[in-house]
């Protein structure tokens, strides 16, 4: 039944199959974020406040410069490993490395810029015009950035980074 179901749509499974390995880089970011704040936090105690172009870890409990390099490193390394999932579990895609991973590198950039940026204007929108709680207004924020990362994503990935390999008869 449920390889009936594969057979009988491929582009929604290969949609669900998205979503949920996905999760893999999830996990890969939450990990190194708690090893990175045992490291440059708590050990190397890099805290002092730090500001560079979007990036702002000025607030008092942003964790500072080890905040930004913790951020840096596991958002660069989730990015790694979902292009590796994508690509070959996902989307089984015979793409040239060299042409693929430079399009997923723009990609990226693209999305965290958006995750940084959107999601504040969004809850200052919801609370001030929507008159919704900040803890509402935060998770429709957080749900609007996620579904937009997908809905972009999703097709760009299938159709211009990791085109499915291609039959040979």
């Amino acid at each position: 039944m449920f390889t009936n179901f594969i057979d009988k749509h491929p582009d929604l499974w290969q949609f669900i199959l998205f979503n949920i390995l996905s999760n893999i880089s999830t996990i890969t970011r939450f990990v190194l974020g708690w090893i990175g704040t045992a490291v440059f936090v708590g050990a190397l105690s890099m805290t002092s406040p730090f500001r560079f172009l979007i990036f702002d870890y000025t607030a008092p409990n942003s964790n500072g410069l080890g905040g930004f390099i913790i951020f840096l490193i596991a958002e660069v390394m989730a990015q790694v490993v979902n292009f590796f999932v994508q690509m070959k579990w996902v989307f089984k895609s015979d793409a040239a490395f060299g042409k693929s991973a430079p399009k997923y590198a723009v990609l990226a950039v693209l999305i965290v810029v958006v995750n940084l940026i959107l999601p504040g204007h969004i809850t200052n929108f919801c609370v001030s015009e929507l008159h919704m709680g900040q803890e509402l207004a935060n998770t429709v924020a957080s749900f609007i950035n996620t579904m937009l990362a997908v809905v972009v994503s999703f097709p760009l990935l299938k159709f211009w980074i990791a085109p499915a390999q291609k039959v040979t008869e």
